[in-house]
């Protein structure tokens, strides 16, 4: 039996986002070399989700492609015999630009480590930061996100689990536990 309790309701998560789309803006001081690209699975959806954001508020359309790092990682060996590739949809160069990687948790740090390999076989950015909807500490590689939506001490038994609607039907983050 697990126990569960919910961290971030849909509108958190909703003001997380949008709260991460103008930090973007003013930490680049503008968007013309802005590319977001979201960590497949649920990074993805939540790139477009910032993008969408910044259409709000700035009234432009900031470019938006998906990762798969499956390849990448340095556990594909423990992941079985034939792991799910995903496709990468990424149809603007990065060479050169502001790319704000995506993703839904922080915890190791080798989701992003994996994440900066693929970019790094795309192309040499001007510079790559990093957005998380929720940090959980816990890092084993010396990386940190430039934009968190919440940062949530957990204990490395815990789960932090993201659902959203692209994927599970509803908007949102919870811990859980087994006891």
């Amino acid at each position: 039996m697990s126990e569960r309790k919910q961290i971030l309701t849909a509108d958190d998560i909703r003001r997380a986002l949008v709260r991460i789309a103008h930090e973007i803006d003013e930490r680049n001081g503008g968007l013309q070399d802005v590319i977001l690209i979201g960590i497949r699975q649920r990074g993805a959806p939540l790139a477009e989700r910032i993008a969408a954001a910044i259409a709000d508020f700035e009234g432009v359309r900031v470019p938006v492609g998906q990762l798969d790092i499956t390849l990448y990682r340095d556990d594909l060996r423990l992941r079985g015999p034939a792991p799910m590739v995903r496709k990468t949809l990424i149809q603007h160069d990065v060479t050169d630009k502001v790319v704000v990687l995506v993703d839904d948790v922080l915890y190791t740090g080798r989701t992003v480590r994996a994440a900066l390999d693929a970019i790094a076989d795309l192309g040499r950015p001007a510079r790559i930061q990093l957005a998380v909807l929720v940090d959980r500490g816990h890092r084993e590689l010396p990386i940190r996100a430039d934009f968190v939506g919440k940062n949530v001490p957990t204990a490395r038994s815990e789960r932090v689990e993201v659902h959203l609607r692209e994927s599970d039907d509803v908007d949102q983050v919870v811990i859980s536990r087994s006891v």
